[in-house]
């Protein structure tokens, strides 16, 4: 399992700073959801849960970014994380991080790695 890509969506579904593209997962043994977008050329994908409180972050479906563009936005308080490192940058997350997740890009699609606590779907 550690080795396995799992399909996210093609890659040219996410444009820089636009709009994310969601997906499910099991995280710590919940059904959940995360999400990938791009960010300084790179896809960059995370657990879709605030650090602040364990909320979705998206306040339309698939709109992580702030109106700026800079950061990545809980709709919900307002918290600010880098989309580089997921690292909170202001708001009431105060020193939380966003949970990382392993993506790849190649052959023009986008994958992600599962990792110890982040895993696909249960059936």
């Amino acid at each position: 399992m550690a080795d396995t890509e799992i399909f996210i969506c093609a890659a040219d579904q996410i444009q820089e700073g636009g709009k994310g593209v969601r997906f499910p997962v099991t995280a710590f043994g919940e059904d959940c959801t995360a999400f990938v977008v791009r960010f300084a050329n790179q896809p960059r994908a995370y657990l879709n849960r605030c650090a602040h409180v364990p909320m979705e972050l998206d306040w339309n479906e698939g709109d992580f970014f702030e109106s700026g563009g800079e950061f990545l936005m809980c709709a919900t308080h307002g918290a600010l994380y880098e989309p580089t490192t997921g690292r909170c940058a202001g708001g009431p997350c105060r020193g939380g991080k966003l949970h990382p997740l392993k993506v790849i890009e190649h052959d023009n699609q986008l994958f992600w790695m599962p990792d110890e606590t982040v895993r696909p779907v249960r059936a």
